[in-house]
């Protein structure tokens, strides 16, 4: 009877960090929860830190302390990102996918649960050791991406607009240069999204110019904020000057092959920097 006691704590115990990843679980909470000594739940723990320890989907951190406790912390392998990226590389590069303008068509993958629940959990391991406070990305095709990196950090989305709405109150609007076609643009940032001294981390999907990474990092700075880190899903081998450099990409898109109507797509050279720096 202790032992099958036992077994659906630890069930639950594992279903909680599950729910809640990146959200710190105090000794105290969890006795409160599951009517059990501290010392116990400091044993369940343990046993579910060993199980994670040999999986590649998260780790169990425990902090010591008074306001110590435990959390399931975002934890990649390296070799199986890089075979699941070149899996995505293989299905970018069909012929289907190209549009005219040098163009491939990506939105049913960027608005895929699954595929934005592997990109976010790359996001949230490569950028965990920066301590973001919050996740920022621009309106639309960044949103899920950037918000399945922000669920797994426990940490909260901001997103600019191109537009203030009268919804959210006063905002902040700043003109920034598109890195790619040269022209002013507009983004807009409600007041109350972002306070002052708040660690940043930015994610989009695509990067040509540089401009709308810029652009967020310009309009951070008008709140007081902190950039901590920037990635991005795709980003284009033209025009090699960019308009930021510290950035973390997944993949590099260099053009369409005319011949064969293809897409050049690989991973990126900067994942794989990043990820030797992670072993």
């Amino acid at each position: 009877m202790a032992d099958e006691k036992r077994a659906h704590r630890i069930a639950r115990l594992t279903a909680e960090f599950c729910s809640n990843p990146g959200k710190l679980f105090t000794l105290s909470s969890f006795s409160e929860m599951f009517g059990a000594a501290r010392s116990t739940l400091s044993e369940d723990i343990s046993v579910i830190k060993e199980v994670f320890d040999g999986r590649d989907f998260g780790r169990i951190e425990t902090l010591p302390g008074a306001a110590g406790g435990a959390r399931l912390v975002p934890k990649v392998n390296p070799r199986a990102v890089q075979q699941m990226l070149a899996e995505l590389c293989k299905e970018l590069a069909s012929p289907s996918r190209v549009l005219p303008g040098q163009f491939i068509y990506m939105s049913d993958i960027v608005f895929s649960p699954s595929w934005c629940h592997k990109l976010g959990a790359i996001f949230a391991a490569v950028f965990f050791d920066a301590a973001p406070g919050c996740v920022m990305t621009v309106e639309t095709k960044g949103i899920p991406l950037a918000l399945t990196t922000a669920w797994l950090l426990g940490l909260p989305l901001v997103v600019s607009r191109r537009e203030g709405r009268a919804s959210e109150g006063s905002s902040v609007n700043i003109n920034y240069m598109s890195g790619s076609s040269r022209t002013i643009q507009t983004m807009s940032l409600p007041r109350r999204a972002l306070q002052p001294g708040t660690r940043v981390l930015v994610i989009d999907d695509f990067l040509k110019g540089g401009g709308t990474v810029r652009g967020m990092m310009e309009l951070c700075a008008e709140f007081g904020a902190q950039i901590v880190g920037a990635g991005v899903l795709v980003e284009t081998e033209e025009p090699k000057s960019k308009l930021v450099q510290d950035y973390v990409s997944l993949l590099k898109f260099s053009g369409i092959d005319e011949q064969a109507q293809t897409s050049r797509i690989a991973v990126s050279d900067k994942l794989l920097a990043r990820m030797q720096r992670m072993v």
